[in-house]
């Protein structure tokens, strides 16, 4: 039976040019001999798990899962009737329920501060940088908040929502370069007490709250939300952008910068689900056309996806150079698991087969004489 799996597993991995033993540095090293079965019988989970239990592995992880995703690889691996289920059940019931909104805060962004602090670039800035003539990661996440306020023609004394805020890495450019006045809303508990800290003395405000408890009478010149959006669900999509919308005013611009997918899905791959993002859920263009109908109207939209590739190799750098300050606090389990999620999304956004990093700035009722695009 072990032979089967084997047999089956080589036979599919050598179809995206991957072999089993093999000298490439995308090749899999194998170190047991379960790993064969897991990869055929749980796909995307089973490999993810044995990659975290040192099952198997491979010197350049993300060049592995590029060649898997030009491929689509992973339709020709049959799930278990347990992964069935879960996605049965992905269809039916709302995983980013209000109920549910500050799981993603307590599994993921609650962490640890000191995890993100020696990964991230100075400012913080846990989303895609745009790379546009920058040296570094730093340059590059400067870019894309100043790309931002450009895209939004940010002026003094506006007041500008930010919409899962992080620690502030936007609000205090803002404030520091634009003189404006941000609140920002955020579902972890960690991010908002270093964010404070962070952006002392400016008029930039944290709140710990959902989207879906902002108070649409009060209101705003400008909204973003950045990196937050893969995490509303496909049911919560068009009450994101009416409480958007409530929130905005009537001359407003809305900025919003989110990972996107060529195709429309109703759940992430359950490895990531299980061990990195439990809500996440990436949106098509056309779930987005279709929640903003009547609502807003696209005046901008910037794919700049493949900045992702290096923002994330930049993190796994800064990451596995970092980690004899960490290794105290987290388990080699834990290294192995933030590595493979690291470079897997490195490699899937370097394929440029399904995932994309959109910019869409909205109006409320377009932009009189046109709007300008800032590249």
């Amino acid at each position: 039976m072990d032979n089967k799996y084997e047999n089956l597993v080589k036979e599919i991995f050598a179809l995206a040019g991957i072999n089993i033993n093999g000298t490439n540095p995308w090749d899999i090293r194998v170190h047991n001999s379960g790993f064969y079965k897991r990869a055929f019988t749980e796909a995307e989970l089973g490999v993810g798990e044995s990659y975290m239990d040192g099952w198997w592995d491979a010197e350049q992880v993300d060049e592995m899962i590029f060649r898997i995703n030009r491929v689509h690889l992973e339709n020709k691996v049959r799930p278990k009737l347990l992964i069935a289920m879960k996605i049965l059940a992905a269809k039916h019931f709302d995983l980013q329920s209000k109920k549910k909104a500050f799981v993603l805060g307590e599994k993921h962004y609650d962490l640890g501060n000191d995890l993100f602090q020696y990964m991230l670039d100075k400012r913080m800035n846990y989303s895609c940088a745009f790379w546009k003539d920058a040296v570094n990661l730093d340059d590059a996440q400067e870019n894309k908040l100043e790309l931002i306020c450009r895209k939004l023609n940010l002026s003094p004394g506006m007041r500008v929502l930010d919409i899962g805020c992080g620690w502030g890495s936007f609000g205090k450019y803002a404030a520091e370069k634009f003189q404006t006045e941000i609140v920002g809303i955020t579902v972890s508990v960690k991010q908002a007490e270093l964010g404070r800290k962070l952006c002392q003395g400016l008029p930039v405000e944290f709140r710990l709250m959902d989207y879906r408890e902002l108070d649409q009478r009060e209101k705003f010149d400008r909204i973003i939300s950045v990196g937050m959006f893969e995490h509303v669900g496909y049911k919560n999509y068009r009450t994101f952008f009416k409480v958007a919308a409530g929130c905005l005013r009537d001359d407003g611009l809305f900025l919003l910068h989110t990972i996107g997918n060529s195709v429309s899905v109703k759940m992430t791959d359950l490895w990531t689900k299980k061990y990195i993002f439990p809500t996440g859920m990436i949106p098509s263009i056309a779930q987005i056309g279709k929640a903003i109908e009547n609502i807003f109207i696209v005046e901008d939209l910037h794919n700049f996806g493949a900045d992702y590739d290096k923002t994330l190799m930049a993190w796994h750098r800064n990451f596995v150079e970092n980690w004899g300050y960490l290794k105290d606090k987290y388990s080699e389990r834990f290294f192995r698991m933030w590595v493979f999620y690291l470079l897997s999304a490195a490699g899937s956004f370097r394929s440029r087969v399904s995932d994309q990093l959109w910019q869409i700035v909205f109006s409320k009722h377009g932009i009189p004489g046109g709007y300008h695009s800032i590249r």
